[in-house]
C-alpha cells in the first residue's frame, strides 16, 4: 500500500516547503534566529519551532507539558495558546539544536508519509483535540508550512517559491474563504458580484456572487458590471489574507473600482488566518 492519490499533492507540497525551510535556516548564525518575521509575535526560531511542533503532532508525539508566560501580547485566544506551546518550549534552544531537531523531524515525517496507507477520510487528531480527516490535516499542513516558508523568506531577505506546489494549495485554501469574506463579513448587497483579479507568479480571476438570500458563491466566470472589483498581486493577496499586513500598508498595491465602501469593507475583513 502507498499514499492515496488524493493525498499525494499535499505530501509533495509539504516536502517542497519543508526542504526549502531547512535549506534557509541551516547556515544561519545564532543571532539570525531571533529576527522578526511578518507572523505576529514570532521570530525565525519561533516559526521553525512551530513547523517542528506541528509535524511532531502529526507523528503522534505527546504535546509538551509547559506553562506559557503571561506576557505574550500576541496570544489572545485558546487557538493561539495551543499553537504557542510548541513554540515557547523551544525559545531557548540553540541554532544547532533547532536544525538537528528539524532534520530529525523531516526524516521521521518522510518515513511516515512513505508508509501512509490510510484512507483520506480517516479521522485524526487536529488542533485543540478536534477530530478532522487525514485529508483535511494534510491539506492544512501544506498550506500552513508554505505560508511560514514565506514568513522566513521575508525575514531573511530570500524571496522565492511564490509559485511552488504549496502556493497552489494556498490559493485554493484562501479562495474557499472568499465568499464568506464578501457576503458575510463585508456585507455585500444581495444579488451583487465582486471580482478579484490577481496577477503575478500565481494568476487567477474569480467572482464572488451574492444571491438573493445573501449567500456567496465562488465562480471563475467574470461578472459584467460588478459592485466592486479588486486588482492586486499574488504576494499582496497572501499577505493580506494571512494577516501579515494591514490594508493601509499595501494601499499602493491594491487597485479598487466600483463601490469604494464595499471594497474597503472587504479589505478590512480580508484576513482569514493568522
Amino acid at each position: 500500500m502507498s499514499l492515496h492519490p488524493t493525498l499525494q499533492p499535499y505530501a509533495d507540497a509539504w516536502t517542497h516547503s519543508v526542504e526549502a525551510i531547512s535549506e534557509l535556516v541551516q547556515p544561519l548564525v545564532e543571532g539570525e534566529w531571533n529576527r522578526r518575521t511578518p507572523c505576529p509575535g514570532w521570530s525565525v526560531r519561533d516559526i521553525v519551532s512551530h513547523v517542528i511542533g506541528m509535524d511532531c503532532e502529526l507523528l503522534g508525539d505527546p504535546r509538551p507539558i509547559h506553562s506559557l508566560p503571561r506576557d505574550l501580547f500576541h496570544v489572545t485566544n485558546e487557538h493561539q495558546r495551543y499553537m504557542e506551546m510548541q513554540v515557547d518550549v523551544r525559545r531557548h534552544h540553540t541554532a544547532p539544536e533547532m536544525t538537528s531537531e528539524l532534520e530529525y523531524t523531516i526524516i521521521r515525517r518522510n518515513r511516515q508519509l512513505r508508509n501512509e496507507s490510510r484512507d483520506p477520510g480517516t479521522k485524526v487528531r487536529g488542533p485543540l483535540g478536534a477530530e478532522i480527516t487525514l485529508e483535511e490535516a494534510m491539506r492544512y499542513r501544506a498550506f500552513d508550512i508554505w505560508v511560514h516558508e514565506q514568513d522566513l523568506r521575508a525575514a531573511l531577505g530570500r524571496p522565492g517559491n511564490l509559485d511552488s506546489p504549496g502556493a497552489l494549495i494556498t490559493r485554493d485554501h484562501l479562495l474557499a474563504e472568499l465568499p464568506a469574506v464578501v457576503a458575510e463579513a463585508a456585507g455585500a448587497p444581495r444579488s451583487s458580484a465582486v471580482v478579484f483579479d490577481v496577477h503575478g507568479p500565481v494568476e487567477f480571476l474569480r467572482t464572488v456572487r451574492v444571491d438573493i438570500q445573501g449567500r456567496g458563491t465562488l465562480e471563475t466566470a467574470p461578472a459584467l458590471g460588478p459592485a466592486a472589483a479588486l486588482t492586486l498581486d499574488w504576494e499582496t493577496y497572501v499577505r493580506l489574507a494571512c494577516g501579515r499586513v494591514t490594508p493601509e500598508a499595501v494601499a499602493d498595491r491594491v487597485k479598487t473600482e466600483g463601490d469604494q465602501d464595499l471594497a474597503t469593507a472587504i479589505l478590512r475583513h480580508f484576513t482569514v488566518t493568522q
